[in-house]
């Protein structure tokens, strides 16, 4: 009984990753595929998987599609009500809710100037008016929410509220948006929960930056939490015999942490190089 996922490119699909995070935090199991965004063959893709032209798209184990990101959060809380997508308590649970609904229809000028991008920072950004005003109402849900349950998420552990404000935490930390230390702490939490950093260094593998999403500003660094320094290498001996994802002999090198690795395939090497913490799998022979 597994679901079926279609999504865009990971570093710049905005609702692809809140269509993403909910199956992936709370451990529901899913295929995932990905249609190119801006590319020729997008609309056909969509189309073919049973979208209306927009990712993310779902397709259930019992044959249902759902072709919006609010649509697969209220399935996916109604099928697995023990998983606790959304909060327990019934003033909470209402109000995330509310805030998820806002979040889907609102913020505008936000997403608009803001373009979701994990592959680089932005410095020089300036905050207009109409952007000011949307950071303004987001600190304030925010601040409410984490005021009231302590954190380290709005509702206390992760539910689908923070699975729709994790796209929004990642604006901020991109164009060095002005946040409140509240809002900031919250920024953080994001980028290092672990279904998200895997998620990002995924992103990092897919192809060349996308043009649409350059922006006339310096790039700087994105400030993901800090990790071992990795590279893709030609040449050098192996610590693992073995593939620590496939078990598959290694053909492909990298330097991590000044010691030599391998692995089956560029794809394995490529996501561990873009934040090797972010893989328990590997980490365990990094550690042995």
């Amino acid at each position: 009984m597994t679901y079926r996922l279609l999504i865009g490119q990971r570093s710049y699909s905005s609702w692809s990753l809140r269509g993403w995070l909910p199956f992936a935090v709370f451990g529901i199991p899913v295929e995932v595929s990905t249609a190119r965004l801006y590319s020729n063959d997008f609309e056909g893709d969509v189309a073919a998987f049973g979208g209306a032209g927009t990712v993310p798209v779902v397709r259930t184990p019992t044959g249902g599609i759902l072709t919006d990101s609010v649509a697969i959060a209220w399935h996916l809380a109604e099928a697995f009500p023990d998983l606790r997508l959304l909060p327990e308590d019934p003033a909470c649970r209402a109000e995330a809710q509310s805030i998820i609904a806002e979040m889907h229809s609102g913020f505008t000028a936000l997403r608009g100037q803001c373009p979701m991008n994990l592959r680089t920072g932005w410095a020089g950004f300036v905050t207009k008016p109409e952007v000011q005003a949307d950071l303004d109402r987001i600190g304030e849900i925010w601040s409410r929410a984490l005021d009231r349950s302590g954190g380290p998420f709005l509702y206390g552990e992760y539910t689908l509220a923070d699975a729709f404000y994790a796209p929004v935490a990642t604006r901020i930390a991109t164009y060095g948006l002005p946040a409140t230390p509240t809002m900031r702490t919250y920024v953080e939490t994001h980028l290092a929960q672990p279904d998200f950093r895997r998620w990002r260094a995924l992103g990092a593998t897919e192809g060349p930056d996308i043009d649409k999403y350059e922006m006339p500003l310096a790039r700087a660094p994105f400030p993901a939490p800090a990790t071992i320094a990795a590279e893709a290498i030609s040449d050098g001996a192996p610590e693992n015999a073995a593939c620590p994802y496939s078990g598959a002999p290694v053909t492909h090198l990298a330097r991590i942490g000044g010691r030599v690795f391998g692995f089956c395939n560029a794809a394995c090497r490529d996501k561990t190089v873009a934040d090797p913490e972010a893989w328990p799998r590997f980490m365990e022979i990094y550690h042995s």
